[in-house]
């Protein structure tokens, strides 16, 4: 799955209670949304930058998988972003998706302070040098080779997104098309991509947890406020929309891994689509967990295949349901990839019953319900909204699962599981 804010068949942006939260929009157009939890005794910091690969130049694609690593490589008064965090009692991380990429900060409240300096500076000037542009690169070509070139099918999304897309920015993965991209990259096109996707105007800082609620805006206003936003000098270009798939598409890739494997993606729209909610219950049924359809017909009635699951990619502008299925070792390939359109067929064709989607709801309810728990989460799932400028989804977007019905669900399995928009790519050993 991509490596930005992925689905895994059970929606994870969904809460069971309502979270209390309040958000405003500084001068410079940073958003804030606060959640203030006084049972915590941490609090988690989180800033959301509206970029991801999807804003990469064609000639550098996995430029904002390169700036997650150079976030962390110094800023104007902070040489180094990770021991600054430590000696606060903090720890950090971050994750870069196609659409946005999210920086988030935990330590104990008291030192709330720290990760707002830290993440002010950053935001206001980084240390540009030639030294850190060719560590970080380095870094990232490395990973780039690692993962893609040198895993078994490690370069499945370079395969896919490809066949895909067809002209939006997704038809490459976040790490990029090339690691020859990173390597020409210039300090030069960083500090370009820097001023253009870097500025408040274009973030969102969330804060949840045990933080004091009497000064939290004074304190914010006093590190974020005098950020310059935007100057218009650096535009973002539009992106080309994606044209309608209407004919299945298939890639056969014969190369050095250990057994056969099929992909298919089934196109869906994006993430605030009117049918996401019932996209990503289908997914779930189709291929999450023992209970699925694909599990029962291809693993525990036929053990035509040794591994089989089903997820969804839930992109802003254009999404997708991924099958990943790995044939049984000596089993006939040509056989077991029928049965796998077959079972694919049959759920089209019957669709689902009441007591699967009670079953689903259900289980979606509890998975949620523990999730809550994390401060982090909380933080990470108002920046998200926020970024989609409906914040209050955070406590309405349950009511739009809980109110699906059967014939809702086997709408979108009729007009979302078409051969048409489907893209096949097989992994095929070599001789």
């Amino acid at each position: 799955m991509p490596s930005g804010f992925p689905l895994a068949g059970i929606p994870y942006k969904i809460l069971i209670f309502l979270i209390s939260y309040d958000t405003y929009i500084l001068d410079n157009g940073l958003r804030v949304v606060l959640h203030h939890d006084p049972k915590r005794t941490a609090v988690a910091v989180n800033v959301l930058y509206k970029v991801g690969s999807r804003n990469d130049p064609p000639e550098r694609t996995g430029f904002a998988h390169l700036f997650e690593h150079l976030m962390f490589a110094g800023s104007a008064n902070v040489p180094n972003f990770d021991d600054a965090l430590q000696l606060a009692g903090g720890e950090n991380n971050a994750v870069t998706g196609s659409d946005h990429t999210l920086y988030y900060d935990i330590l104990p409240a008291a030192n709330m302070e720290t990760a707002l300096w830290l993440e002010s500076d950053r935001m206001r000037q980084l240390n540009f040098s030639e030294q850190s542009l060719a560590v970080q690169k380095k870094v990232v070509v490395e990973e780039f080779k690692e993962t893609c070139l040198e895993e078994p099918y490690g370069d499945l999304y370079h395969h896919l997104n490809d066949l895909v897309y067809t002209v939006h920015p997704y038809r490459w993965p976040v790490i990029g098309e090339r690691f020859e991209h990173i390597e020409q990259a210039t300090l030069e096109d960083v500090k370009d991509f820097y001023y253009r996707y870097y500025r408040p105007d274009n973030a969102v800082l969330s804060i949840a947890g045990g933080f004091d609620p009497k000064s939290i805006r004074e304190r914010i206003d006093f590190w974020f406020g005098d950020i310059p936003r935007t100057d218009g000098s650096h535009d973002r270009p539009p992106l080309p929309e994606e044209p309608p798939q209407l004919s299945p598409r298939k890639k056969t890739v014969v190369a050095d891994v250990p057994s056969p494997v099929i992909y298919l993606n089934y196109r869906t729209p994006g993430r605030l689509h009117p049918d996401f909610p019932a996209i990503d219950i289908l997914s779930f049924l189709l291929g999450s967990g023992r209970s699925s359809l694909l599990y029962r017909r291809l693993m525990r009635d036929s053990e035509l295949f040794a591994e089989v699951s089903c997820g969804l990619t839930d992109n802003l502008d254009s999404g997708g349901i991924l099958i990943d299925a790995r044939p049984a070792e000596d089993v006939d390939y040509r056989e077991a990839r029928q049965a796998l359109f077959d079972v694919v067929d049959e759920m089209v064709e019957r669709g689902i019953s009441k007591k699967e989607l009670t079953k689903v709801i259900n289980r979606l309810e509890h998975h949620n319900h523990f999730k809550t728990i994390s401060v982090n989460n909380r933080a990470g799932e108002l920046a998200f909204y926020a970024a989609l400028g409906q914040p209050e989804l955070i406590n309405t977007e349950l009511d739009r699962y809980l109110s699906l019905t059967v014939e809702d669900i086997n709408r979108v399995i009729k007009k979302y599981l078409r051969p048409e928009g489907r893209s096949e790519v097989e992994y095929l050993c070599e001789d």
